[in-house]
């Protein structure tokens, strides 16, 4: 009597459960495809891939060879760019150079330098100054009134009242603030006080003549209470008056650096033996008068 095989009647079953497995996979595929929300995800992604395809697709095999694709051109204009500023690296680098040999054969004394605190302000809403910060340092830190306050822009205020933790910063965007300034190409000098629009104004220019549009504005060091050469803005002309762009402004202000602003003292009287004095001929200036 004839047997069936029993490895063919086993093959039958998986057989069939496969092509039912392949047709519930292919009408899946097709319900995904038509999902909105699958759509969406994927454009980006197709619209990336045809865009590089695209791009690859139009260089032809002249602009291979002649260089002239965009990219080649993007590639030679930023290589231009990097030679130029490497000429202008080198000039700074030899004018710094120059500047700090001909300071030493002129025994030129710069500006004296303490110590400096960095501390986190806070903006004040009930103090006594409209534009005022309060910052997390004090005597305890060695903080004084007269410091001056620096963020990584340019100036930011000057410290006019000091704790044992903390003090008070009033900003240069304050009605109350003055601070004496100068344009750094122009060299004219003048006094800049804050406005409620956030910008300085500049007023009281001792010397005849225009600020340059789009110069820097530095502090000058006039009355000792800002150091020379502290970065406050550019200028941007309006109208009949002179604004300043605040540097600070463009900055971060959750931290600045205090900073001691250095006094030109007047000289101390010194007495001076009288050996010194007849030596260099002072006994008869004393005499004359």
């Amino acid at each position: 009597m004839p047997r069936y095989s029993t490895k063919f009647s086993s093959k039958r079953p998986i057989r069939r459960y496969a092509f039912f497995v392949s047709i519930a996979l292919l009408v899946g595929f097709l319900l995904l495809q038509r999902s909105s929300q699958l759509d969406n995800s994927i454009e980006p992604v197709r619209g990336l891939a045809g865009d590089q395809l695209f791009m690859t697709a139009e260089e032809t095999v002249w602009e291979r060879i002649f260089g002239s694709s965009p990219k080649d051109i993007r590639i030679a204009q930023l290589e231009a760019r990097i030679r130029e500023l490497s000429t202008y690296e080198a000039l700074a680098l030899s004018m710094t150079a120059r500047m700090e040999m001909y300071e030493q054969m002129l025994n030129v004394q710069g500006e004296v330098r303490g110590t400096e605190v960095t501390a986190r302000v806070v903006a004040e809403s009930n103090g006594p100054f409209a534009e005022a910060l309060l910052a997390n340092a004090g005597t305890a830190n060695g903080i004084a009134v007269g410091f001056y306050a620096e963020n990584d822009r340019g100036l930011v205020g000057r410290v006019v009242q000091v704790g044992r933790r903390s003090s008070r910063v009033l900003k240069i965007t304050d009605f109350n603030s003055r601070v004496p300034v100068m344009g750094e190409s122009s060299g004219l000098r003048a006094i800049l006080f804050g406005r409620r629009d956030g910008k300085g104004q500049l007023t009281d220019q001792p010397e005849a003549g225009e600020f340059i549009h789009g110069e820097r504005i530095l502090t000058s060091g006039e009355g000792g209470l800002f150091p020379r050469g502290v970065v406050v803005g550019i200028v941007r002309p309006s109208r009949d008056e002179f604004l300043v762009e605040l540097a600070m402004v463009s900055g971060q202000l959750g931290f600045v650096r205090l900073k001691p602003s250095q006094r030109v003292l007047p000289p101390e009287t010194v007495i001076l033996d009288d050996d010194i004095v007849s030596a260099a001929g002072l006994d008869e200036v004393v005499a004359d008068e």
